[in-house]
């Protein structure tokens, strides 16, 4: 996981030795490279973009369509509510 190597000094608490490897850890920054990378994810691919976005818009045709022969009634709170 880490480079970086403490030896216990004579007389010296386990706790003590254990606060400087840790110090020395943080300063070397590999925590934060590590860090970075921990929620990483990818972007889709370019087939999934599509294939979201095409669905997005027959669900949005379906809704005007609906809207259009008086099947749905439009609600006038559409969306968030916030102030709660």
């Amino acid at each position: 996981m880490s480079d970086i190597y403490v030896k216990r000094k004579k007389g010296e608490s386990f706790e003590a030795m254990f606060r400087r490897w840790s110090r020395r850890y943080q300063k070397s920054g590999k925590r934060l490279t590590l860090q970075s990378g921990l929620f990483f994810s990818k972007a889709p691919a370019k087939n999934k973009r599509r294939a979201s976005k095409l669905r997005s818009m027959k669900k949005a045709e379906k809704r005007d369509w609906l809207l259009k022969t008086g099947k749905l009634v439009e609600d006038k709170r559409r969306g968030r509510r916030r102030g709660r």
